[in-house]
């Protein structure tokens, strides 16, 4: 390659061409030289060295590159290889760049303009090597500093996917967008984005890891910013605006209306019921919806998507109407009873207590299912409140129409236990009759403080109609009735004065218990535990008691050991009194009436 002319040679030729014409020296050379002015000539010599000095130094510094800094210049493509550019940057010799560096740009010919940076100055064979993408680096950081500081948007092309995001080439810099801050709205596929040239802008910068995150997503806030204003400023209840499905939760739908979003509750989707908004709706879905309401700021917004359609109880059929057969689909189930959808968004609701003419309430799920096909009757019918109220036991013949022919009084049955309370036990004779027995008709002869001690649900049970309420669909059954009672021959058996022999069972307060057999157990009190001895009776010890009391009504028996003799005394005080007042002609004593006045006092105290 041709080298420029150096400082040095320039000096030399500018000087040859101002020196002054000396005398011929070949005529005369000793005349010459003693002639001539010495000191004149290097004056001359000097002033036109200094101004030719000045002049190349100008020249140079105005088309002269210093290749030894590493400063970007600009450089003309003077030649193109198959392999290399030969860029001239006006310094001494041209200098040479790989084609690889210019991949970005095939359509690169002579004479196009490019920023190069010095790479090495000579290399081994002399020749100045230049760096295309070193320069671009250095432009590229400073223009994304640029950028960063003055809030500048910049173009991007985007160059793959990533980790939380995607790489995006930025003057040559590769940036990382966030899938955050690649739109307002949730992004779903990152791949519609890869190779695509999109505007940016960069929000960070870290020179220490030579890191720079951009945003999208902050182009577009400040423009959705003042959307939203402008769309809140004129939000008005019952306004129709159109939307966009942004989210789909369990309990609702998120429209963004154009920078606000407001929120669809289910409940507002639609006139029927539905599981979840997804049987609906779908994302990025166009639609229209109403305004509801909203908060005092109108952060909240309510909207509606039914409302915008006719009401379905507005278009009920003028055949729906009391007493008339309905069928329809059971959507909910409660444990009150079940709702059924008998049309599009009209539903009735059959309590629990109208599916069986049962008395004995059960849950809802022990009759329906969801999804179940019924057949109901409209019991209530109330077009605008829009509410109904059905019933499927009307849908046979209630069992209470012909009860006293089937459960008259005195009659026995079996039925199966089907409730406890305290105070008895429910039991059902067949569906939709069900009687109760008092826990005093239960048993004859024990003493039942619950039901459940003598009785399980599902037992089946025998009873005898005690009392029947037509009117009030009340009947009262008795378990015990259907025995005999045991008291009937007890009552002769353990009657008053009536005389056995038994064993103390045990000691209790106030006395003793006796259990003659395993319905008649008898108390003995302290008082009538004394033996003719004076001592007193000890537990297990069998001695004859005597029945002083015999209550059939309340079961109770009250036996006594001391009677038995102490009845004795008594018929021999009743029988000395009888002497002393027959005796008129004998003179009583005084110490006859005393020992008389004793026997009485002992009589009654231990009476």
């Amino acid at each position: 390659m041709a080298e420029k002319k150096t400082t040095k040679a320039a000096t030399t030729e500018a000087a040859a061409t101002e020196a002054p014409q000396a005398a011929p020296a070949a005529e005369n050379p000793q005349a010459f030289l003693d002639n001539f002015n010495w000191h004149n000539y290097e004056e001359g010599i000097e002033v036109i060295e200094e101004k030719q000095l000045q002049e190349f130094e100008k020249l140079v510094t105005e088309n002269f590159v210093d290749t030894a800094d590493e400063d970007v210049i600009e450089g003309v493509v003077a030649h193109l290889t198959d392999r290399e550019a030969i860029i001239d940057i006006n310094a001494k010799s041209e200098g040479v760049i790989s084609l690889n560096e210019f991949r970005y740009n095939p359509d690169l010919k002579v004479g196009d303009k490019v920023e190069v940076v010095v790479d090495t100055r000579e290399d081994r064979t002399g020749q100045l090597v230049l760096s295309h993408r070193k320069a671009r680096v250095i432009k590229a950081w400073d223009r994304v500093n640029n950028a960063h500081e003055n809030g500048e948007v910049v173009n991007g092309f985007v160059k793959c996917r990533t980790k939380g995001g995607m790489i995006v080439d930025v003057f040559g810099i590769e940036a990382f967008l966030p899938g955050s801050q690649i739109d307002v709205k949730p992004i779903r596929d990152y791949d519609q984005y890869v190779n695509k040239t999109m505007e940016f802008k960069v929000v960070k910068i870290n020179h220490e890891f030579k890191n720079v995150v951009v945003s999208h997503k902050a182009l577009i806030e400040a423009d959705i910013e003042e959307q939203k204003k402008e769309i809140i400023s004129q939000l008005e209840k019952g306004q129709v605006l159109e939307g966009t499905v942004k989210n789909i939760t369990s309990y609702g739908v998120f429209i963004d209306l154009g920078g606000v979003d407001g929120l669809i509750h289910i409940t507002d989707l639609s006139w029927s019921r539905i599981n979840h908004p997804n049987e609906i709706l779908e994302l990025d879905q166009v639609l229209n919806v109403v305004i509801l309401d909203f908060d005092d700021n109108k952060s909240r917004i309510q909207l509606g998507l039914k409302q915008l359609s006719e009401h379905p109880w507005d278009k009920l059929s003028e055949n729906v109407k009391e007493g008339e057969k309905v069928k329809g689909k059971v959507v909910v189930i409660a444990d009150y009873g079940a709702f059924i959808e008998i049309e599009d968004g009209v539903e009735g609701l059959v309590h629990v207590s109208e599916m069986s003419w049962s008395t004995h309430l059960r849950s809802a799920q022990d009759f329906v299912n969801v999804g179940d096909e019924v057949e109901a009757v409209v019991l209530t019918l109330d077009r605008e409140t829009r509410k109904m109220s059905l019933g499927i036991k009307q849908l046979t013949t209630d069992p209470w129409t012909d009860i006293t022919s089937k459960y008259p009084v005195g009659s026995n049955h079996k039925g199966t236990v089907r409730n406890f309370t305290n105070f008895g036990v429910f039991v059902e004779l067949e569906e939709g009759i069900d009687g109760l027995v008092y826990i005093s008709d239960l048993s004859w002869t024990k003493k039942i403080k619950h039901p459940s001690e003598m009785l399980t649900i599902g037992d089946t049970l025998e009873v005898v109609v005690l009392e029947l309420d037509v009117e009030g669909r009340k009947l009262s059954l008795g378990h015990k009735q259907t025995k005999d009672n045991p008291w009937d021959k007890y009552q002769k058996e353990f009657g008053i004065d009536t005389v056995h022999k038994a064993a103390l069972t045990d000691i209790v307060d106030k006395g003793a218990t006796i259990t003659f057999n395993e319905d008649i157990v008898a108390f003995v009190p302290a008082r009538h535990m004394e033996k003719e001895d004076g001592s007193k009776l000890a537990k297990g010890e069998e001695v004859e008691f005597k029945i002083i009391e015999f209550n059939k009504d309340f079961k109770r028996v009250v036996a006594s050991h001391t009677a038995l003799f102490r009845e004795q005394e008594r018929e021999n005080i009743k029988k000395a009194a009888r002497n002393v007042a027959s005796n008129n002609s004998e003179k009583t004593t005084l110490g006859d009436l005393d020992a008389l006045a004793d026997l009485k006092e002992k009589m009654d105290n231990e009476g």
